[in-house]
């Protein structure tokens, strides 16, 4: 069975030059790609993985048909400056996009590393477009900074310390005396401990509950289930890739039903195997209770 994108743009097809030109080009992109196409079809929205495995979403739209300069949105820094011609084709912006994440691979690697030594008061999941970053120094105090895009591993232009007067007017006088002593070739756990003569907190082990998490295809927490009766009944998440850099969660029955819309879903007996909706990794999901198959 074919996706529900894939069959609306092919009834669009024949109706004007643009849908044919647009049908034939999200080929060229290849439907597993493709997350969203707007009810006008001029926009959208395609899944890339970058050469970490880091999942994005790019947004395309065109203003009146593909002729045109299209523009793009993501949840990135800074956007690429993408160089169009009539004779490009929508692959050659993904292509360009694609290019573009290449240059922010040490900036995420960087906060990526962050995140996982020291820690961080904040979103579990922050927007991949910031850099911001709050520490937990201990005793009350935090440390707000900002990792820039452009020069990741240089010392971050914009620091505030946060907490108590009596302890953070101290760290500041540090911090000053010491701001020479920052090195790029350091790891950014290593260089504020540095900056700041004192061994960091570590973070708490704190396990992430199916609460906290919507589902990648309806973006709900929960889903009824049963009659009406039962209304007070709820599913919450009880699927998650397995793609370390995705770890998205679903629902089961939302899952099923989505790799029953892919034409590549394969079955056998009571389990479908397909691909991750936002990674492309491979998955397989039982039918009979939604859980997943070892």
């Amino acid at each position: 069975m074919e996706c529900t994108e894939r069959i609306r743009c092919r009834e669009l097809g024949g109706s004007s030059s643009f849908h044919d030109k647009l049908y034939s080009e999200i080929e060229e992109v290849g439907w597993d790609h493709l997350v969203r196409l707007g009810d006008d079809v001029t926009f959208l929205s395609f899944r890339t993985l970058d050469k970490s495995g880091r999942v994005h979403v790019v947004e395309v739209r065109f203003d009146d048909a593909l002729g045109c300069a299209p523009t793009i949105s993501a949840d990135i820094p800074y956007l690429p400056n993408i160089k169009w011609s009539a004779n490009l084709r929508l692959k050659d912006v993904l292509v360009q996009f694609e290019k573009h994440l290449e240059k922010l691979q040490e900036f995420w690697s960087i906060l990526d590393e962050i995140d996982r030594s020291l820690w961080i008061v904040g979103p579990k999941s922050p927007s991949r477009a910031s850099g911001n970053r709050q520490v937990n120094l201990g005793n009350d105090c935090t440390l707000l900074v900002s990792i820039s895009a452009h020069d990741p591993r240089s010392l971050p232009d914009r620091c505030r310390f946060l907490g108590p007067n009596s302890c953070i007017s101290a760290m500041k006088l540090i911090w000053s005396r010491n701001s020479r002593k920052w090195t790029k070739g350091k790891s950014f756990a290593d260089n504020l401990t540095c900056m700041l003569e004192f061994q960091l907190p570590k973070a708490p082990d704190i396990v992430q509950t199916n609460d906290e998490v919507e589902c990648g295809i309806c973006y709900a927490q929960y889903l009824p289930l049963g009659d009406e009766l039962e209304a007070k009944r709820e599913c919450g998440i009880d699927y998650r890739c397995d793609n370390a850099n995705c770890s998205r969660g679903f629902h089961s029955i939302c899952l099923v039903e989505w790799l029953r819309s892919i034409s590549t879903t394969r079955q056998s007996f009571d389990v479908l195997f397909g691909n991750c909706p936002y990674c492309s990794e491979a998955i397989a999901v039982k039918l009979n209770n939604g859980k997943k198959y070892f």
